[in-house]
């Protein structure tokens, strides 16, 4: 009978398979290893990309804090400012804007000038409201100022006409000019001419100033 033995070769298979599987574990663990090292590794730059920016937004705010701080100080210069602008202005339409009145006074009382006034609204009136168009055949020589009197942007103007149909002439001239608004007809009255004997109507307007 013969015997052979097998021992010697069942143990050479169990210890390649013991080598094989720390093989395996081995390489799994170092698998495991590089991927926590990339991980790792990634979470270190996404916190310097959170430092640097709160290192900006904390710059910024720094900044807003300064900006607030002389915010106070800011403000009263700007006011500063604004109040000298406006009182240079009042004073350019102070020198300009009486000469300015006067002027459109004078074309006011041409016959065939008459006042300023956008031509588009004119036309509008001359389709919608032709009574409210001024005449440009109006003789102006049937009506002149005496007096013209203006502050604080209120005027008051007034003379004589040769009838009321003058003095309505020159409320529609006033009425449209640019330079004019709110005018209003005061209580007028007939009188005599001392000179000529006739009878003449002396008028007065009201009227807001624009310059």
């Amino acid at each position: 009978m013969i015997r052979v033995n097998l021992l010697p070769q069942k143990q050479q298979a169990q210890a390649a398979d013991t080598n094989t599987l720390q093989v395996v574990v081995l390489v799994a663990f170092l698998l495991e290893l590089g991927a926590l090292f990339f991980v790792q590794h990634a979470k270190e730059r996404e916190l310097e990309s959170v430092k640097a920016e709160s290192t900006a937004v904390r710059g910024q705010i720094d900044q807003i804090g300064r900006e607030i701080a002389n915010h106070k100080s800011i403000q009263d210069e700007l006011k500063t400012l604004r109040d000298r602008e406006a009182a240079i202005e009042k004073l350019q339409a102070g020198r300009v804007g009486p000469t300015a009145v006067l002027l459109e006074l004078s074309r006011v009382l041409t016959g065939d000038k008459g006042p300023s006034v956008d031509r588009a609204r004119l036309e509008q009136l001359r389709r919608d409201a032709p009574q409210l168009v001024p005449n440009p055949a109006w003789d102006a020589h049937r009506l002149w100022l005496t007096s013209y009197q203006e502050k604080e942007r209120s005027a008051t103007i007034g003379g004589f006409a040769r009838d009321a149909e003058d003095v309505s002439e020159l409320l529609r001239r006033l009425s449209l000019s640019q330079y004019f608004e709110d005018v209003r007809l005061l209580p007028a009255e007939k009188v005599l001419d001392p000179q000529t004997k006739e009878q003449l109507v002396r008028f007065q307007f009201s009227a807001k100033v624009r310059f």
